[in-house]
């Protein structure tokens, strides 16, 4: 296996490294976040004036968001995986702004690319990109959770509006967002998938209540949305009225790549491996105990397994191939791997593990108690570790269907 990249390549890095020495001090750099961090990974990370500039000038040489055309706000250039991996590698090394992350630019902007209409992909789009404009989802709901397709919020076309009607739940930012893209059932007379539409609206209509759920990290991360006779513009549905379904293919399948990679998981292991080092159990040190350490040499065979995976992806998608079957896992895996890292950490700790984040006397600060309550809620967002093994072994094995009662 040659990991090198070819002679051209290494130009081009050179090229990418002579930008941001010329647009991004070490001034810039110390200012921003860490850009493997959680609030990075979440979309938190707050806008600031240097930041946008910085994006935009990053947009115009095409080392951002290389996928949009230029008349939407984006970079406009050739696919090129190899090409977009390094862009990534050296804006990490740099600290320097990338392309925003968020429901909004990783999962709504590739859907409008494939299904909006021209007005829609011009309103949405540029803004979107730079975080002017936040977006929610409104896909689950009480009664529809992984069975997404049994959704009942109602949306009847009324003139040249459609009045919203429902309850969205576990609707991530829902307070801090300007717009929802949701979907809603527009024909309740024909089969569940065939009469769902996908509706764009704007948070602050009349009739739409938020109201914040509290977790066990203590934080409202998530909400409830109520739409009360919402109306929503016409303009406003995305593709084909009754074919929502399918447009919401391409956002879950944006969202469980947004989920998928192996970055943060890489992180939270070598917290655990300091962790582990640093924190005293029984006298001695908690990694010279041989059980702790045969699950950390598992942990990190399985996530060595998953960083190759991302290289065997990366081929792929260089080569033009499609990844069939492999491109499934990589949600799966990383999300219960990184379950299972904070699980061990949890064994570590102990009954310290109950201290809050913050108390003093909590190890690590409490952070691997905060991160074992997200890997729960990690493993079901864009669809439960349960709907995916079933994906996988009934699409991508060809394995018989699940007895459904």
């Amino acid at each position: 296996m040659n990991l090198e990249y070819s002679a051209e390549y290494q130009d081009f890095r050179a090229q990418v490294r002579h930008f941001l020495a010329e647009h991004w001090s070490g001034e810039d750099a110390a200012r921003q976040p860490d850009p493997d961090g959680m609030a990075a990974f979440a979309g938190a990370v707050p806008l600031d004036e240097r930041a946008t500039a910085f994006r935009l000038k990053a947009i115009e040489r095409g080392y951002l968001y290389r996928h949009v055309p230029r008349r939407y706000g984006g970079g406009e250039q050739p696919s090129d995986p190899l090409k977009a991996t390094i862009i990534a590698e050296e804006f990490r090394r740099a600290r320097a702004p990338y392309e925003m992350v968020g429901q909004g630019p990783s999962m709504l902007v590739p859907t409008l690319l494939e299904h909006g209409t021209e007005a829609q992909k011009q309103r949405f789009i540029p803004g979107t990109l730079l975080g002017k404009i936040r977006w929610c989802q409104g896909y689950s709901e009480p009664g529809a959770g992984s069975d997404l397709a049994a959704l009942r919020t109602r949306a009847v076309l009324d003139g040249d509006s459609w009045v919203v009607n429902g309850q969205k739940i576990w609707t991530s930012s829902a307070r801090e967002s300007d717009w929802m893209f949701a979907l809603v059932r527009s024909e309740p007379e024909k089969p569940k998938h065939d009469g769902i539409s996908y509706l764009l609206i704007d948070m602050r209509t009349s009739g739409i209540e938020v109201r914040p759920l509290r977790q066990m990290t203590g934080d409202a991360d998530f909400n409830e949305v109520f739409f009360d006779n919402v109306r929503v513009p016409a303009e406003n549905l995305v593709g084909q009225r009754g074919q929502g379904w399918l447009v919401s293919r391409s956002t879950l399948k944006h969202e469980r790549a947004l989920i998928g990679g192996s970055q943060l998981t890489r992180r939270t292991f070598d917290g655990l491996v300091m962790l582990a080092r640093a924190l005293v159990v029984h006298g001695r040190p908690a990694i010279q105990d041989p059980v702790v350490r045969s699950r950390l040499a598992e942990l990190e065979a399985r996530l060595l397994a998953n960083e190759y995976q991302g290289y065997r992806l990366l081929t792929l998608s260089a080569r033009g191939e499609e990844p069939g079957l492999a491109g499934l896992v990589m949600k799966l895996a990383s999300t219960t791997l990184g379950h299972d890292i904070a699980k061990l950490a949890m064994d570590v700790i102990g009954d310290r593990a109950l201290l809050a984040p913050g108390e003093p006397n909590a190890p690590a600060m409490g952070m691997f108690g905060t991160a074992y309550m997200w890997s729960l809620g990690v493993l079901i967002a864009g669809g439960t570790a349960n709907i995916q093994r079933n994906i996988i072994a009934e699409r991508g094995l060809g394995l018989p269907r699940d007895a459904r009662k």
